[in-house]
């Protein structure tokens, strides 16, 4: 009975060691995003992949054909979620201006192509929330707020 756990244990472990090999980098680059944090050092994105990725390992037995992609996916949006919109400013990046929800659900629609229906499901909004908040994330990002004009120095007439 222990060598056949055993062989089911080693059998786990290489294929979520697969899995983590070729899923991590997308993973970590989208928990990059959703902390906005610098791509060389995100000690918070790191984290939060690392417990998704623990609760994947945790229900691999259990998934049943699901695909841990999208588990895994599901469960960092998630704890961002759960801990980001309460806590959390952007620190850096393209997305700082965004609020960790804006940056959310633009992550998830436009990095990870995740539909306006799977991502309404997941947050708990309706669909016409999620792509009002899509909207105003792109245009955001698109068309940043300027800020007031540089001053001049003294003594020097401003160009007419």
């Amino acid at each position: 009975m222990r060598e056949r756990q055993a062989f089911i244990d080693a059998r786990r472990a290489r294929e979520f060691e697969a899995f983590v090999a070729g899923a991590a980098g997308r993973l970590l680059h989208a928990a990059t995003l959703l902390t906005s944090e610098p791509p060389d050092t995100n000690p918070r994105a790191r984290a939060l992949l690392t417990a998704s990725l623990a609760h994947t390992y945790a229900t691999w037995d259990r998934m049943r054909g699901e695909d841990p992609y999208d588990r895994t996916r599901q469960q960092l949006a998630i704890r961002f979620a759960r801990g980001a919109w309460r806590r959390h400013r952007g620190r850096g990046g393209v997305l700082a201006r965004l609020s960790p929800q804006e940056r959310l659900i633009l992550v998830l629609r436009l990095h990870e192509g995740v539909a306006e229906e799977q991502t309404a499901a997941l947050l708990g909004l309706p669909p016409d929330r999620v792509r009002t908040i899509l909207a105003r994330a792109m245009a955001t990002v698109l068309h940043p707020p300027r800020g007031p004009a540089p001053a001049l120095p003294l003594g020097e007439a401003a160009p007419s």
